[in-house]
């Protein structure tokens, strides 16, 4: 079957496709309805069904392949390689779901897990899903605020952090952050189980509050807990992403329909199989991190491998070493770490035997034509774009050489998934635009399996953030899009105020309170950048609340500000320090229009804007260069 009917029979009958794909994994009880979507834009996929993303990650691969390699963890930031089979990872799951059990976590509470990409981080993941938890991973990166905002919103009963993380080389303490974050958290969980990884030197504990999970491991080491069945469409994990408010959302993803769309995309668009190997250089803490990091290939039986580490440490050669060594068969990463390696000697590329690679998918952000054409032309593999959101948990668009390998168009993620029933939509009319002309990608619900089920806590806000933009029910991805007359998309950028640095989705309003808070800050406006190498980067423009201040000091504090309360990946990369900030008559600033004149671009329609002298200031201060920052 080719791509074009694999497709059309997904969005003309889908109820018959989805039941097809569902029986790739395992159910307790068959579901007794396919689709249940009597309550748009909510819908409900294998409704009836009882399933387990742990069981079918781990348990029913132990009878065929109990010995093959399930997870590799490589550290080049410690120096250790962690393998484990599936075996050796059901026993390590067993103990650490019997250790969160011992601590009172059951069925439906939350736990939120701080923890750097390792191992470990994967099977307390798949400790929770096997006991009906519901796992909330917060990014190693981001700072205490942060950290606090997603516990007071998913109030959690256990915390699970690490010691320490590292990189760079350098060691970063990880439990007085989630200590500071406690402190500000108004609904702090019960237990903080530590897993010390021995790189922090001695650390904080409070008693009665605190447990290392070590000795409670030891003490649990032959545990059997059996797996919880849930209903498919009972939550199964929580991922926080950036949106125009300083509030993040709390992505809700359900379990039988991640499962199946999961196992679906692994042979379809990933091309792996059970016994073959795939490397995501993602982090746990973002989607990727979850769907084909930990769950995905480890559905379909296959090997996992996650790097922590920089791409160029101990040098550039090391991930296409990694490849040679497991016979990566499809290798996932992102287009600023390919950016990175383009900086770098060419000779690292031939480094290792990369015969048994077949495919680098990239994604994240999108995919510039002089990055692809490189990496294609060095690598002399297969370079596919795919384009997809935290809300959507697995690809929108792409190409699919599980299917059918249709020609890589340079600048175009591809053609849409199954299920996807794709439209590109005129902001102002909502009718659907032609082809070559721009317009916001939508997607007509029902929204397929593995997408989102809604806002954990807030239904609410589900609608508004992603139903209410049109006249029409639609969701919106936010983000601009063309679309040709062979129907490749080609993704422009977002139409709201949510920047992509190295892959990391950050709302710049989140970064303007942070700046804000100064204490020299009247007023400030953050804008994302190009950036060569990162995709964009933050930028901020402000002003101050007394003339007699040190820009370069006020300048700096910023910069400081940011980093302590959201951690260095929302760091700005420059500040300017103005007299005024151009706003329209009505007082909107004038983002976009900051943008493009950081870009060197024609700021567009300045009909509105209430003073004129506030954007030659603007264009004065980019001359003069920034007040800090590089």
């Amino acid at each position: 079957m080719g791509y074009e009917d694999f497709y059309r029979r997904s969005i003309e009958q889908p109820e018959e496709f989805w039941a097809e794909a569902a029986r790739a994994i395992d159910w307790k009880d068959q579901p007794q309805r396919i689709l249940d979507y009597d309550n748009p834009p909510f819908r409900r996929w294998f409704v009836g069904g009882t399933t387990n993303l742990c069981h079918n990650a781990v348990d029913r691969h132990l009878a065929e392949r109990g010995d093959q390699p399930a997870l590799v963890g490589w550290s080049t930031e410690t120096g250790q390689v962690r393998e484990l089979s599936f075996r050796q990872l059901h026993r390590e799951v067993n103990t650490f779901a019997a250790v969160l059990r011992s601590l009172g976590v059951h069925k439906g509470e939350r736990v939120v897990i701080y923890m750097p990409h390792t191992v470990e981080a994967a099977v307390a993941m798949l400790a929770c899903a096997r006991i009906g938890a519901i796992h909330s991973v917060v990014f190693g990166g981001f700072a205490a605020l942060n950290l606090a905002l997603r516990i007071d919103d998913a109030r959690p009963a256990v915390l699970v952090c690490a010691d320490a993380g590292m990189r760079g080389g350098k060691v970063i303490p990880f439990k007085p952050l989630v200590d500071e974050a406690l402190s500000r958290a108004g609904h702090p969980p019960a237990h903080v189980l530590v897993v010390n990884r021995g790189l922090a030197g001695e650390v904080p504990m409070q008693e009665g509050r605190d447990v290392e999970y070590g000795p409670l491991a030891a003490q649990h080491a032959d545990a059997e807990v059996p797996v919880e069945w849930l209903e498919s469409n009972e939550p199964s994990y929580i991922l926080y992403t950036s949106g125009t408010t300083g509030k993040p959302k709390g992505v809700q993803r359900d379990v039988g329909g991640y499962a199946v769309a999961l196992a679906l995309s692994m042979w379809s668009v990933y091309d792996v199989r059970a016994g073959q190997a795939m490397f995501s250089t993602s982090d746990i803490g973002w989607v990727v991190g979850h769907s084909y990091n930990v769950y995905g290939p480890l559905i379909a039986g296959a090997t996992s491998i996650l790097y922590e580490g920089l791409p160029t440490n101990p040098d550039p050669g090391i991930w296409w070493r990694i490849c040679e060594k497991y016979g990566v068969r499809t290798m996932f990463s992102s287009p600023t770490a390919v950016r990175v390696l383009k900086k770098q000697d060419p000779k690292w590329l031939d480094s290792a035997d990369l015969s048994q690679l077949k495919y680098l998918f990239l994604a994240g952000e999108p995919l510039d034509e002089p990055t692809a054409d490189w990496i294609t032309n060095a690598l002399g593999k297969t370079v596919i774009d795919n384009y997809w959101q935290t809300e959507t948990g697995w690809p929108v668009l792409t190409l699919m050489p599980g299917v059918e390998l249709k020609p890589v168009k340079l600048g175009s993620p591809g053609l849409p998934s199954p299920g996807y029933r794709l439209r590109v939509i005129d902001e102002n009319t909502g009718a659907d635009v032609g082809p070559g002309e721009k317009g916001v990608l939508a997607i007509q619900p029902p929204l397929p399996p593995g997408c989102l089920s809604t806002v954990w806590g807030n239904d609410d806000r589900f609608i508004a953030s992603y139903f209410s933009h049109f006249k029409e029910l639609l969701y919106s991805s936010l983000d601009w899009a063309i679309r040709d007359e062979d129907g490749y998309t080609f993704i422009l950028g977002r139409t709201d105020d949510v920047i992509n640095v190295a892959g990391h989705r950050l709302g710049t309003r989140e970064i303007e309170e942070s700046v804000a808070s100064h204490p020299d800050v009247a007023e400030a406006a953050v804008v994302g950048v190009h950036d060569e190498v990162k995709g964009q980067v933050p930028v901020v423009f402000a002003t101050l609340k007394r003339t007699d201040t040190d820009p370069a000091g006020a300048a700096s504090g910023m910069l400081q500000t940011v980093a302590s309360q959201l951690g260095a990946v929302a760091r700005p990369q420059r500040v300017y320090v103005v007299n005024a900030l151009p706003k329209t008559r009505s007082g909107k600033l004038l983002r976009r229009s900051l943008q493009a004149l950081a870009e060197h671009r024609d700021p567009g329609d300045l009909s509105t804007l209430d003073d004129p002298n506030a954007l030659e200031e603007v264009k004065r201060a980019l001359e003069r260069g920034a007040d800090a920052g590089t």
